[in-house]
């Protein structure tokens, strides 16, 4: 799978790990003690949803386009805003037609003590990324693979904040690897909030990667999964879901709230579906 962000950027995946971050970053906000962000495959972070690469496959359309149309309950509104203003301020700057990815909301919901790390391992993507943040001075731009990067950046000196982890995908043993990386750091930071990003493209695979997780010993793990249709035979991208590692406190209602709207909101067939669940620490609760 080539998960290369730009080809991407605004579908139903972006807008759950997008929803999800700017939670997270919400609740970090609470406590005046500055934190830092570290995002290990960030991208470019800016992204034009009419240009060549995102009009190839024209994602956005079923993702934030949906989105930005609909009509949606208080809650909703409320639990969304963090992100939706994010993606607003932007085009009021920008365009209607860019988009935020995870550096962007991080660079706007974070405060002056923050500080923020990006990672890009592809040099193009890495250069982009640079000219689009080396402005300002809270963050700090590395072209470098990813899991190097985590190893060598946590803990960070602030002991507050979160990894962002979230790989292309493109080799046969990214959820192996993925799964090593981040225990690795983990054992190094415990206490930090951790964010995994993961396709849904065959079951079994997805079910190894979350058994995995679960029987590593890490005290609390939470699942958001959006299913937007049927999983096919050729392995097409049917769902993505996000592993909250140290979540929030209340995340995981606020998460049972938002994810049936976007289930209702995203879906494109029959075969849509949501979960949240902790698959360790705390009860679960599951919806199909």
């Amino acid at each position: 799978m080539n998960y290369r962000h730009i080809y991407h950027a605004g579908n139903f995946a972006d807008v759950l790990k997008h929803a999800v971050l700017a939670r997270c970053l919400t609740h970090l906000k609470v406590k005046e003690t500055p934190f830092r962000v570290i995002d290990t495959h960030a991208g470019v972070g800016l992204y034009d949803l009419r240009g060549e690469a995102a009009s190839k496959t024209g994602e956005w359309h079923d993702g934030i386009g949906r989105v930005l149309k609909a009509e949606m309950p208080s809650t909703t509104r409320d639990l969304l805003a963090p992100y939706l203003d994010a993606v607003k301020a932007l085009q009021a700057f920008k365009g209607r037609d860019a988009y935020p990815g995870s550096p962007e909301i991080a660079r706007q919901m974070t405060r002056a003590e923050d500080r923020m790390i990006f990672v890009e391992k592809h040099p193009q993507d890495a250069k982009k990324l640079a000219e689009n943040f080396n402005f300002d001075g809270r963050a700090k731009i590395l072209e470098l693979d990813g899991y190097t990067a985590l190893k060598a950046c946590v803990p960070p000196k602030e002991r507050r904040g979160l990894v962002l982890i979230d790989p292309p995908y493109e080799e046969r043993d990214e959820f192996e690897t993925l799964v090593q990386s981040f225990i690795a750091a983990y054992r190094k930071w415990p206490t930090g909030t951790y964010l995994l990003w993961y396709p849904v493209k065959n079951f079994e695979e997805t079910k190894r990667f979350l058994v995995e997780l679960s029987e590593a010993g890490i005290p609390k793990i939470l699942r958001a999964e959006l299913r937007v249709k049927s999983m096919s035979n050729t392995g097409g991208l049917a769902g993505s879901g996000v592993i909250v590692v140290n979540p929030p406190w209340r995340l995981a209602d606020e998460l049972n709230t938002l994810l049936p709207w976007l289930d209702l909101t995203l879906s494109q067939d029959s075969g849509h579906g949501w979960n949240v669940d902790w698959i360790a620490g705390e009860a679960v609760v599951e919806r199909d």
